[in-house]
């Protein structure tokens, strides 16, 4: 046992020590992404034929390795972006990758020559984008926010609706042996319910945990039993929805994240939690990133690699071909509904960096040796070198080239003036989370009025020149300023809405003043998430109906000033 469990560590341990030596090397070079870096070096490693004893199977990926990702992933998600994008993301995610299997399925039966069912099982693996890859490599080149959130987003979502379809599909090659089947309405239907109870059921866990979860940490403040509740809501609404109930637990986890990362790092943690928290996930994300990219690298089965290159090369090229069918007519159809397109540029991002890696090897790696008959799997060897082979390819080719493409198209990851202002913001944060820490030292005793009135004084000035550099920078930008006027009504409305929301609760209203109240809130939102404002600098750029209403009743203080003055004119 001791052995077993010291050569285990020993394997975990040559792993890092290979994974340091790389993040050197990509030190050094610079602009170069380090997971592709890794993968590199365990293919090369694999090449070579050296063996670490890391054996890389569906369950560890799914179990272990995939829910601190999404977890880390969803939680550091904007969640009002996520909400102003989510209409092509939830299209791309569901409508898109069901028509993209249905197509890949089909096309492929005649180019891979496999029966229709098995191509469209390798479809169901390959074609689900992969958050694991996108994630770490948009991060790296520093993608714009809502560009990432388009990308990362439909990575997110599309993962749970392909693991339900892979899952229907290997059920009908296992009852069938891989042959001919007869998809009939009923057939069709109870594969898309299914669907349908798998992403709801996924998301009403996700809801469910995270709620629980955010109530105990409301009134507790302790960081390392927060840390520890994190862990446990997302390795325990993953296996709750999928192990317990069936339903996806790739959706439950992702759900658990962004309700857990935005209303609970809002109302449920202190200054010094939130650090803790997305510092302690962060870091985790880092490692389980590090050891996914070396273990594919190591795992890939060259030799099967080089015995079926025409088949990878044909389901190369289809994957793309198909991603593209999707994206552009979907997106498209999406923007006409829209005020703010998702321009052409961001499509050819989208369509290229559909990355396709630790899903689609994860889902491979499920595949039985056997049917239940006895009889070998159909196609194994061919459908596991196909999809890492795609895998690489993806990895590689469209990874090393996304920073080029962004370039190309002119996308910038990120505007001088953005770089500044967001640097001027944050050190304001700070200074006036010391100022706040200054004070509760002060009023407990362990500052002396002296020493705290220095502090004061310091923090004081700094936060005067950075609040003057602000303004500069922000009459010099309109568009920061615009932007600075959108997120902040944002956060201010919910808070409004929230705050309704507890007056009806509390009987201070009643259920039809609130809901009117509510409703307006949801209208200043909607103009809001469209990109107008409704605050003007000068004057009222929305009038509540609360002024009409009380205006007819005879209290004209209720009217706004400009009404006021228009009718003294008169």
């Amino acid at each position: 046992m001791v052995a077993g469990i010291e050569a285990e560590l020993l394997d975990l341990l040559v792993v890092f020590i290979l994974a340091a030596g790389v993040g050197v090397g990509v030190a050094k070079v610079g602009k170069f992404p380090y997971t592709i870096a890794l993968l590199l070096a365990g293919l090369t490693a694999s090449v070579l034929g050296v063996e670490f004893g890391i054996a890389l199977s569906h369950d560890i990926i799914l179990f272990v390795l995939l829910p601190p990702l999404l977890f880390e992933g969803a939680a550091t998600t904007d969640l009002e972006q996520f909400r102003r994008n989510f209409s092509p993301i939830i299209a791309l995610a569901v409508v898109g990758l069901i028509f993209s299997v249905l197509v890949l399925g089909y096309v492929g039966q005649r180019a891979f020559g496999f029966p229709l069912l098995v191509s469209l099982l390798f479809a169901a693996m390959v074609l689900p984008t992969d958050p694991v890859s996108v994630l770490a490599l948009f991060d790296e080149l520093g993608a714009p926010d809502r560009l990432a959130t388009l990308v990362e987003g439909e990575s997110l979502l599309n993962d749970g609706v392909g693991v339900v379809v892979f899952s229907a599909l290997l059920a009908l090659v296992q009852q069938t042996g891989g042959g001919a089947v007869a998809f009939t309405p009923a057939l069709i239907a109870e594969v898309s319910v299914g669907i349908v109870v798998a992403s709801v059921g996924g998301t009403a866990v996700g809801l469910a945990a995270g709620y629980l979860v955010y109530r105990v940490m409301i009134n507790l403040d302790e960081h390392m039993t927060e840390i520890v509740l994190t862990a446990i809501l997302a390795y325990g609404s993953f296996l709750v929805a999928e192990h317990y109930l069936g339903v996806s637990g790739v959706i439950a986890t992702v759900v658990a994240g962004l309700f857990i990362g935005n209303r609970g790092a809002e109302y449920a943690m202190s200054p010094r939690t939130k650090i803790s928290i997305f510092n302690t996930w962060e870091t985790a994300a880092f490692i389980v990133n590090t050891f996914i990219f070396v273990a594919i690298g190591t795992t890939t089965p060259v030799q099967q690699l080089l015995a079926h290159g025409r088949l990878i090369a044909l389901a190369v090229v289809l994957v793309l071909v198909v991603r593209a069918l999707a994206v552009y007519p979907i997106t498209a159809f999406v923007n006409r509904f829209r005020p703010i397109d998702v321009s052409l540029d961001y499509q050819h991002v989208m369509v290229w960096g559909g990355l396709h890696a630790s899903i689609p090897i994860a889902l491979v790696l499920g595949l039985p040796r056997t049917l239940p008959s006895g009889a070998p799997f159909p196609y194994r060897e061919e459908l596991r070198a196909m999809v890492f082979g795609v895998a690489a390819f993806s990895l590689v080719v469209q990874g090393l080239s996304m920073g080029r493409l962004l370039d190309r198209l002119g996308i910038v990851t990120r505007a001088p003036a953005t770089e500044v202002y967001e640097l001027l913001v944050g050190r304001s944060k700070a200074v006036a989370g010391a100022l706040d820490a200054a004070e509760d030292l002060h009023s407990s005793g362990q500052l002396s009025r002296t020493t705290y009135e220095d502090f004061t004084a310091e923090y004081e000035r700094e936060r005067e020149d950075l609040d003057e550099s602000i303004r500069q920078l922000l009459n010099e930008y309109p568009e920061l300023r615009h932007e600075e006027y959108l997120t902040g009504e944002r956060q201010v409305l919910q808070r409004e809405k929230s705050a309704v929301m507890d007056a009806v609760r509390s009987g201070v209203i009643a259920d039809d003043v609130g809901d009117r109240l509510i409703d307006e809130v949801d209208l200043k939102l909607d103009r809001v998430q469209s990109g107008e404002s409704t605050v003007g600098e000068e004057e009222e750029a929305y009038e509540e109906f609360w002024r009409t209403r009380v205006a007819a009743f005879g209290l004209g203080a209720a009217e706004l000033e400009d009404d006021e003055t228009e009718a003294e004119e008169a």
